[in-house]
């Protein structure tokens, strides 16, 4: 199983909400699924986890930071992509505090366009009492480190 590391962000605003992006797949491996989930993705050739989450950061929001400091927590599952491979996922987390909540889909891929349909600032109390699906699972807790 091929391994796939993965730069992700947890966004924090002035009001301490956390951003997720809202996946809603149709027409591919991962049909029917539908969940919330932190702005992130793939390390591209040669790039570390902290050059990837920076640049992520960028394309998926718009907001542009030099640095992302250390990693806050890591995971590693195995995981379908919506290609139909199964891969084994390591995902490294990256806190970020922003003042500026608008964000651009500028650098989306048509991919992200077609799949990321929403996204929302969640409150803790929010994602306590949420009955739809958000990863990573202990999003709760890792909030608490940031």
């Amino acid at each position: 199983m091929r391994q796939r590391n993965a730069a992700k962000l947890l966004v924090i605003n002035p009001a301490r909400e956390v951003l997720l992006f809202r996946f809603q797949h149709k027409g591919d491996a991962l049909d029917g699924s539908d969940h919330w989930a932190a702005p992130g993705g793939g390390l591209e050739a040669g790039e570390t986890f902290e050059a990837a989450a920076v640049r992520e950061l960028l394309e998926e929001t718009g907001l542009r930071v030099d640095n992302v400091g250390a990693c806050v927590t890591e995971r590693s599952f195995s995981m379908m992509l919506p290609s139909g491979e199964t891969v084994w996922s390591v995902e490294r987390y990256f806190v970020v505090h922003t003042q500026d909540t608008q964000l651009s889909r500028e650098g989306w891929t048509a991919d992200e366009m077609r799949v990321m349909t929403d996204h929302k600032w969640w409150s803790v109390a929010e994602l306590q009492s949420t009955t739809q699906t958000v990863w990573p699972e202990r999003l709760i807790e890792m909030l608490g480190k940031a």
